[in-house]
């Protein structure tokens, strides 16, 4: 009996071993599966988040000229939006740190629902103007980029960083087009209600799917010792090498273009002469671009094609090499502060937008884009490596 015993045993570990190594790799195989489960609920969060968005963007400057808000008083409106975003970011991106993905993207969805139901009772201007200050906490874009971060090993995250530009696309697409059809067809508060239940089954996915693992206890000591508005802590992500010269690229070749998305919705209107339901199909073909040399609609789409491919390469490249140059338990910090580029722009934009559209025409917008771009461009060059890629551990 010991024998047998004694010759089994050997062959026992060795099953045993294979035993344990099969199930590590089924366990493996399921973590890839739920990894991969969880990328695709943050795809599906940012694109219907983004199409709902896109859907009030083109009906808003008609719903503010149909409560009787002059150009002046939407300008107000767009900057109210930016300085509460632009505030809102960086503090989102510190929660994010310190509670976890799934309770800020949650609470940008939460925030997106109490946005589209104030905007579906907005029967008055002040009304109109209190439905802005959900948006403080709206930012499901640096949200799913968390996710994806801590999801991904370096070497992958500017592919799954990219195929956020793709969401961004279809929610320019599908939400600028409906806007239109919608509002036009059904009235003005539709596409708000529209928002209103695509926000709420957001957060409903953003419950279930998406996961709130908790920190090693080192970071979560780390973090645990600042409050999410210490602004000290937010602006010491700016101080690891490399990440100011590379935020400033990126902000500063980011402006131009977000002086026309401000300006799309005048230009369409007082330009172009466009309906609601012309503007948003027009918006649906692009989200960026060039009006040097535009001077018809037709300019107005051909143009666009190398810029929003330039524009989303930009963003992702940036966004990847930045989240890379700051610790892990750092990047919700550092996607938030990048989530504040186009705030800040949409806060300073409205006057200066109206400035360029006024005194220069549309061309002025084309070229001050080119004069920004062949900026940088000589910048880049005789830089010794600006945007060169570097971890800290």
């Amino acid at each position: 009996m010991s024998t047998v015993s004694g010759k089994n045993s050997p062959e026992g570990e060795e099953r045993a071993g294979r035993m344990k190594s099969e199930s590590w790799g089924q366990s493996n195989a399921a973590g890839e599966v739920r990894r991969g489960q969880v990328i695709l609920a943050a795809y599906l969060i940012v694109t219907l988040e983004l199409t709902l968005l896109f859907m009030q963007f083109g009906v808003m400057p008609y719903l503010a000229k149909n409560l009787g808000l002059d150009s002046v008083g939407f300008g107000y409106l767009q900057t109210t939006f930016g300085v509460l975003q632009l505030v809102g970011g960086p503090i989102f991106g510190r929660f994010a740190d310190q509670f976890g993905n799934r309770a800020a993207l949650t609470l940008s969805c939460a925030s997106a629902s109490a946005f589209f139901l104030l905007l579906s009772i907005s029967t008055s201007i002040p009304i109109l103007f209190l439905s802005r200050l959900p948006s403080v906490f709206m930012h499901g874009l640096p949200g799913a980029q968390k996710v994806i971060t801590d999801l991904t090993a370096p070497s992958e995250r500017a592919a799954a960083l990219g195929k956020l530009g793709l969401c961004f696309g279809v929610g320019i697409i599908i939400g600028s087009a409906l806007g239109g059809v919608l509002s036009t067809k059904f009235g003005i508060f539709v596409p708000m209600y529209f928002g209103l239940v695509g926000s709420l089954i957001n957060t409903m996915i953003s419950i279930v799917w998406i996961p709130s693992p908790a920190k090693p206890k080192s970071e979560h000591h780390k973090t645990e010792q600042s409050s999410v508005f210490n602004i000290r802590e937010i602006l010491r992500v700016m101080k690891f090498p490399g990440v100011m010269e590379i935020f400033l690229v990126k902000v500063i070749s980011g402006f131009p273009i977000g002086l026309f998305l401000i300006m799309f919705s005048i230009i369409s209107i007082e330009f172009f002469g466009l309906e609601a339901v012309e503007s948003g199909y027009l918006m649906s073909y692009f989200g960026i671009l060039q009006m040097a040399l535009m001077r018809t609609v037709w300019h107005y789409c051909i143009i666009v094609v190398p810029l929003v491919f330039a524009f989303n390469m930009q963003g992702t490249i940036t966004d990847s090499i930045l989240t890379k140059a700051v610790p892990s338990s750092d990047t919700g910090a550092m996607l938030g502060i990048c989530a504040s580029v186009q705030p800040l722009t949409r806060t300073v934009g409205p006057t200066l937008g109206v400035i360029l559209y006024k005194q220069f025409g549309v061309s002025s917008f084309g070229y001050l884009q080119l004069i920004v771009n062949v900026g940088l461009f000589v910048y880049l060059l005789k830089s010794k490596s600006p945007l060169r890629e570097t971890k800290s551990h």
